[in-house]
């Protein structure tokens, strides 16, 4: 029961604040400024019932997807090897550093003059992926309680099974919020680069476009793609999480 009191109460403010927006586009009334929800939605629809839209979705999800998985990984094996030796830890850090503190836009310019912008997306979403996870999993490493890795010392159990018993428990929390965090930044980082790069059928060119020609419902119609399939992967790769530890836990 509480679990349908908390969903009833999500709708319900989403319910609010898309009549504050319909209110609000009545009383501009003017399309241009500011669409009515009803206008959004109408447009969002004649827009997926087209092939265009499916492989614009198709292929900025992919994109900006590979290079979340890219960053996961590289985050993942680097805090590892950095927990283990110091000096690495000491030379990851101020490069870590510098990719958290760079603005994304400067980051964009830049790697547009290295590479071609069909792939612009994908380092982006890498860069913004990759120290957030770093730290986050560092972190969990080096908080593992030490009473049990001295139990395991004692008992002398293998390092395959601290990592499935001890550290997987330990870390999995910082990971698991390293992730949701995460995923919002290479979504958000993601687009940004599609429009400055302006790839062939991306959802950056087809927000750039709207702007180009003053098309308020499509610039909506757009972002509230982006926000969906945003939503929809991180509910479906938190869910793959959980389910690999429980399988992890069964074993």
């Amino acid at each position: 029961m509480p679990r349908v009191q908390k969903t009833v109460r999500k709708l319900a403010a989403v319910a609010f604040w898309l009549v504050v927006w319909a209110v609000a586009s009545a009383g501009i009334a003017n399309d241009l400024i500011l669409v009515s929800p009803l206008r959004v939605l109408e447009r969002l629809g004649g827009l997926a019932l087209t092939s265009d839209f499916w492989l614009t979705v198709a292929q900025s999800f992919a994109r900006i997807v590979a290079g979340f998985v890219l960053g996961v990984s590289a985050a993942v094996a680097a805090a590892i090897a950095a927990s283990r030796f110091g000096l690495l830890r000491e030379l990851l850090e101020p490069l870590v550093l510098t990719i958290k503190s760079i603005p994304v836009a400067s980051f964009i310019v830049l790697i547009l003059i290295w590479v071609a912008s069909a792939n612009l997306a994908v380092i982006i979403a890498f860069l913004m992926v990759l120290p957030i996870l770093y730290v986050n999993v560092l972190k969990g490493i080096q908080r593992t309680d030490p009473q049990l890795l001295e139990m395991a010392d004692v008992f002398r159990i293998s390092r395959l099974r601290r990592v499935r018993y001890i550290y997987l428990s330990q870390v999995l929390p910082f990971f698991v919020s390293g992730c949701s965090v995460a995923l919002g930044m290479a979504w958000k980082a993601g687009v940004a680069a599609e429009i400055i790069g302006l790839p062939d059928g991306s959802l950056g060119e087809m927000l750039y476009n709207a702007k180009l020609y003053l098309s308020t419902a499509d610039i909506f119609a757009w972002t509230l793609v982006i926000i969906l399939v945003s939503l929809v992967f991180e509910k479906l790769f938190m869910e793959l999480i959980r389910l690999c530890a429980k399988r992890l836990e069964q074993i």
